[in-house]
């Protein structure tokens, strides 16, 4: 009789040899052409299923001769071998909370129904209209990645192609990443490869340098289409990285070097939700070290394609004298590779700006310092903490070395900077001023050779003294991009910009202020090159006491999230330079409580009135004001337990209640385009938000929220997650090709435009993730951020605040982050008091996924989060605001009701009542 480990031993040698020869057939799988690999991939599942007949007859006759208890072990090694091969599914499956409920068995029935409740979501996306509007969006797609690839460097004029030849060299150019991972990522399956896209634009590619990487074992994948698999691979690692180049021997470079002059070289990685990078992870591997010094050896004019969301080390560009250009794709979204093939040939001109500033050494910039990976001595919880204070990106790098001739060997591509094919004159006129703006008329000529589009940047520079308030010494006014314009052509641009927008925050009057002296207003390529500057005078202290647009009162809101830190000043940068946390660091009494509020009953007032017969319908309410007395008519119909389920139930699908006409609405991801994570979508995928924004320009963000919300009417999705609205606070945020820029300004005006795409065409929108989801270590365990007010007044809420102001937005989904020990989505400062005071938002707020006992319902309900996003236990977070509204039917009682108010009010935006 065969022993359990034996047992065991046999069925963990099967898996691991159907793992090895799957691996192997895979490899040979993606280096195959198209055609070969579809015929090769039918071969297979015919061989697969007489395998598996086999095998199973095999098992049947092997067990005849089992005992009992062989039988009894070889079921329970098959389901442990079942599990372990279907792991990487399962692992992946939304969370790392889910995770863990899978990993020890305790998925529970809440959990269950929780989970099949938006499994059930089913989407009619094969209809004429359906394939028509993904059509038309994969236009839209093309038209973004044309624009947003960035020409770093061009010595020479390698680019576009003198000829239609080149080598292409790098195993990450058969596998190109079109976007990110996760929730918010865009799947590479179904986009052209590099190669088709060569082809496709008729440059010839040296086929056997092809089958030389080929038969090297390059790893050509479709990509991950499931955002679990991404999510799980950016986790727990997956890449297989680039090989030594051994492959390519003397002769294969000989014949290269006669096939072509030119070599294009690949390198980068996206990221994923869930992980950030490393400043290691930003560098060149030896391996492709090698792989360049290779290349640059035979190859005198080699193009390197930078295929990364993030701000990678490129000291390398200059390490290589070969090295000739180098274009920035970013995650290029479905048509990436096509208008990659299409800069190379010069029929696109690129016209992209980074949205970031690419340093030489990622790790030196004072918000790589800290990284939140620090856990209190006393507390289950991380801390992260902002001592850079306002200066993260080009308001780091532009401040310290102004005037510094130290500044080159620091910041290798500034922010803004972007080259062209052709060549622009530009003639500025004197900025008109008045008492409420600045505006700047830019006549952009083209005097180059072929047609192109340029981007005009406008900046502006405060006066600063000594140890008053901080200042970057230029920030970015406004920007404007021009049309297409031929040989010989101009067009005028026009950049108008408030002089409040000039203002800073001073704690110490917790206002605005624009202060006295003279003020610089450059018009500039990049951040660091001005074409034209010029001085006016600001003759006295202007201090803003109240909101530009609702006129609420402005205070200092958020002095505990500022803790006992000491911020980065540029009267000292070596004395309050971040550093570290100590080991061993504790939490105070005070920040353990506010980790931990208590529920104070309210004893005065009147609690509200449930279950009502008024004989009213949501859809009579049509085009009423929020405030209207019929709204309160309305609500004291709900019963408690129908107002808990409306705010619980907030996860993809919300809550219905037929006998009072509330429809179920539906509510899905991503920035990159509709992504119903559990269940089957076809829908079209976009650039990633990085890439919109380095085309700098606002109309092309517009048409993806109105290609989007196109598609969504014709799916019945009601409201869409997106646009994401955080900044690039340093270079190794894993979601960094989720948002815009480090920049506010940029990142708000693309937001708002890609909102309003959407909002202005019947599709809601929710902003995210409210607000400091900067970067993803220990986001989803409910990190402790510190931050100045004054940088988060003017960096992390400005995005917000530009999209609540100019869009209108519907809704805003709130982070994972407590600022200063306050769970955002239970923050009575940042939802009521900024977000609903200050800025005058009347939609509704949604919690990202609810993953730990810190994203509080009772105080979500209790200080204006209106919707649970709880996929795993929804019903847990409606039984819990129940029982706290039993015991403070005052208090919590009213507050639910206003969560569900506001709901319901932003409901009727959707097609459902609208």
């Amino acid at each position: 009789m065969a022993t359990r480990k034996e047992i065991r031993a046999e069925a963990r040698a099967r898996f691991e040899a159907e793992k090895s020869a799957k691996s192997a057939r895979r490899a040979e799988l993606n280096v195959m052409s198209p055609e070969d690999r579809k015929a090769a991939q039918a071969s297979d599942r015919e061989a697969a299923r007489e395998a598996k007949q086999a095998a199973k007859a095999e098992r049947k006759a092997a067990r005849a001769s089992m005992t009992r208890a062989e039988r009894r072990e070889v079921k329970r090694s098959e389901r442990a071998y079942r599990r372990r091969k279907n792991r990487p599914r399962r692992i992946a499956g939304w969370s790392v909370a889910a995770v863990a409920l899978v990993s020890v068995g305790a998925l529970a029935a809440p959990y269950v129904a929780g989970i099949s409740r938006v499994a059930s979501l089913s989407f009619n996306d094969s209809t004429p209209e359906g394939e028509a509007a993904r059509e038309a969006a994969t236009q839209v797609s093309e038209n973004i990645s044309d624009e947003g690839i960035v020409l770093l460097e061009n010595e020479d004029n390698v680019l576009p192609l003198a000829d239609s030849k080149v080598n292409v060299f790098s195993f990450a150019s058969f596998n190109m990443q079109m976007g990110g991972g996760g929730s918010g990522g865009a799947a590479n399956a179904g986009a052209p490869t590099l190669y088709e896209a060569l082809n496709e634009q008729g440059i010839e590619y040296n086929k056997d340098l092809y089958s030389t990487m080929q038969d090297a074992g390059a790893k050509h994948s479709a990509g991950a289409s499931n955002a679990f698999v991404q999510m799980a691979a950016g986790m727990f690692g997956s890449s297989d990285g680039e090989p030594a180049p051994d492959y390519l021997t003397d002769e294969v470079m000989a014949h290269a070097a006669e096939f072509s002059d030119t070599a294009l070289v690949v390198v980068g990685d996206i990221g994923s939700e869930g992980s950030d990078f490393t400043p290691d992870s930003l560098r060149l591997t030896a391996e492709q070290e090698a792989l360049l010094g290779r290349v640059t050896s035979s190859i005198p004019n080699v193009v390197v394609v930078i295929n990364s969301g993030n701000q990678m080390e490129l000291g390398f560009l200059n390490d290589y004298p070969e090295i000739k250009s180098a274009l920035w794709i970013g995650a290029p979204g479905p048509r990436g590779t096509v208008s990659l093939a299409k800069v190379l040939s010069g029929d696109v001109n690129p016209s992209g700006r980074l949205t970031d500033t690419f340093a030489y050494d990622v790790s030196a910039a004072p918000a790589a310092v800290n990284m939140g990976d620090h856990t209190y001595a006393n507390a289950k919880r991380s801390f992260l903490d902002y001592e850079e204070g306002i200066y993260i990106g080009y308001r780091y790098y532009e401040t310290r070395y102004q005037g510094d001739a130290a500044y080159s060997d620091v910041v290798q591509f500034p922010f803004g900077h972007g080259l062209s094919y052709t060549s622009f004159d530009w003639a500025a006129s004197k900025p008109a001023i008045d008492d409420e703006s600045i505006s700047v008329d830019v006549k952009v000529t083209n005097t180059g050779t072929v047609a192109g589009k340029d981007v005009v940047q406008v900046y502006f520079s405060a006066p600063y003294t000594q140890g008053g308030i901080e200042k970057s010494a230029i920030e970015l006014a406004g920007y404007a991009k021009t049309s297409s314009l031929e040989p010989g052509g101009s067009e005028t641009v026009t950049v108008k910009f408030a002089k409040r927008d000039m203002s800073s925050w001073d704690t110490a009057k917790g206002a605005y202020v624009l202060e006295a002296g003279e003020y610089k207003v450059a018009v500039s390529t990049n951040v660091h090159t001005p074409l034209n500057t010029f001085a006016t005078t600001v003759a006295e202290d202007v201090v803003y006491t109240t909101d530009d647009v609702t006129g609420g009162e402005l205070e200092n809101r958020f002095g505990y999230a500022e803790g006992d830190l000491t911020f980065l000043s540029r009267a000292d940068w070596d004395g309050t330079f971040p550093k570290a946390p100590e080991a061993g660091t504790a939490a105070s009494d005070e920040l353990l409580a506010r980790m931990n509020p208590e529920l104070e009953p309210l004893t005065d007032g009147e609690a509200p009135t449930y279950g009502a017969d008024n004989g009213l319908k949501l859809a009579d309410l049509t085009g009423l004001d929020a405030n209207d007395p019929a709204w309160d008519t309305f609500l004291d119909q709900l019963t408690l337990e129908e107002q808990a389920d409306l705010f619980s139930y907030g996860a993809y699908r919300s809550m219905a209640v037929e006998r009072l006409g509330i429809p179920e609405i539906t509510l899905l991801d991503s920035p990159a385009g509709l992504n119903s994570l559990f269940s089957k979508l076809t829908a079209a995928r976009y650039p990633s938000e990085i890439v919109i924004a380095s085309t700098w320009n606002d109309s092309l963000a517009y048409a993806v929220g109105e290609a989007v919300a196109t598609e969504a009417k014709i799916y019945g999705v009601d409201v869409w997650y997106a646009p994401g609205m955080n900044l690039h606070r340093n270079a190794m945020g894993g979601r960094a090709f989720e948002y815009y820029s480090e920049d506010p300004l940029l990142s708000g005006k693309m937001g708002a435009a890609m909102a309003a795409g959407a909002e202005e065409n019947g599709v809601p929108t929710t902003i995210k993730h409210f607000v400091l989801n900067d970067q993803e270590v220990n986001a989803r365990s409910g990190i402790n951020v510190f931050v100045s007010e004054q940088a988060l007044r003017e960096l992390y809420l400005k995005p917000f605040e530009i999209s609540v102001k100019e869009t209108d937005v519907t809704g805003a989904m709130s982070s994972f982050i407590n600022i200063g020990g306050v769970w955002a989505g239970g923050n009575e400062q940042l939802l009521q008091e900024v977000l609903r005071g200050e800025w005058g938002f009347d939609g509704f707020v949604s919690t990202d996924a609810v993953l730990g006992g810190w994203m509080d319902p009772v105080q979500a309900a209790l200080h204006g989060n209106d919707l649970m996003l709880a996929v795993l236990n929804p019903s847990g977070s409606a039984k819990a605001v129940k029982a706290a509204a039993k015991e403070d039917p005052i208090g919590v009682g009213n507050e639910l009701r206003d969560r569900v108010h506001a709901f319901l009010f932003a409901m009727q935006k959707t097609s459902q009542i609208g």
